[in-house]
């Protein structure tokens, strides 16, 4: 039998995501949403704004205008209230070489996708080479979480103890559908919200998943 030592950050983890499990009372949604035009306008705004704007930028700006929109994603549950949060943080999931590490665009309500762009890469290759500072994790409201890059089409994530509302984002599939009347190959991904029952209910957690999608579908609305 072979025994693997937790690192200090993988304890860490581990603490914060069983006691979410135990205390937060979490209802699950799906949605899909087809991104061929968003996909298809990424090497345009790159050559425009001189700036690689990943999917993933999409999605924190997509997820940061809904909250704006949907303020109680923002919100946690605390005695007898719920405390909505002013900023609009985004935690984002990383795979780096000492554990997952999330870290944070701060305020991406406030700011445009190249920015956003920008600092979801500085900010993965931070994390990446173990640089990130304690200010660079910490204050997140809300989370994303994308698998795609590892060729998962859809999970359900875990929503962290600091937030209420988490979107877990699958592969990018190439999928035929019907559209203006005949079949089409067209560009599906999968979107799942977990969200604290306590917080937001189900018919506030469809209006907000709705909103990321049509932005998603729409992403001119987005640059």
């Amino acid at each position: 039998m072979h025994h693997i030592p937790l690192t200090r950050i993988q304890k860490l983890i581990c603490k914060r995501m069983l006691e979410s499990k135990r205390t937060k009372p979490c209802f699950y949604l799906e949605s899909r949403a087809d991104v061929t035009e968003l996909m298809a306008m990424r090497p345009k705004l790159r050559k425009a704004s001189g700036v690689r704007i990943t999917t993933n930028a999409f999605y924190i700006h997509a997820l940061a205008l809904a909250a704006r929109e949907y303020p109680l994603t923002l919100g946690r549950f605390e005695g007898n209230s719920i405390t909505i949060s002013e900023r609009i943080n985004v935690g984002f999931a990383v795979n780096a070489p000492q554990g997952l590490i999330v870290p944070v665009v701060k305020d991406a309500g406030e700011k445009a996708l190249p920015e956003i762009a920008r600092e979801e890469k500085l900010l993965t290759d931070r994390a990446r080479d173990n640089q990130l500072t304690l200010e660079e994790i910490e204050g997140e409201t809300i989370a994303l979480s994308n698998l795609g890059a590892y060729g998962t089409d859809s999970f359900i994530g875990i929503v962290p103890p600091p937030t209420s509302t988490i979107i877990a984002v699958g592969n990018v599939i190439h999928t035929v559908v019907p559209w203006d009347g005949e079949m089409t190959e067209r560009k599906i991904v999968s979107l799942s919200l977990a969200a604290d029952r306590r917080v937001v209910n189900e018919i506030y957690a469809a209006q907000f998943l709705r909103f990321i999608k049509e932005k998603l579908q729409n992403p001119q609305q987005l640059t």
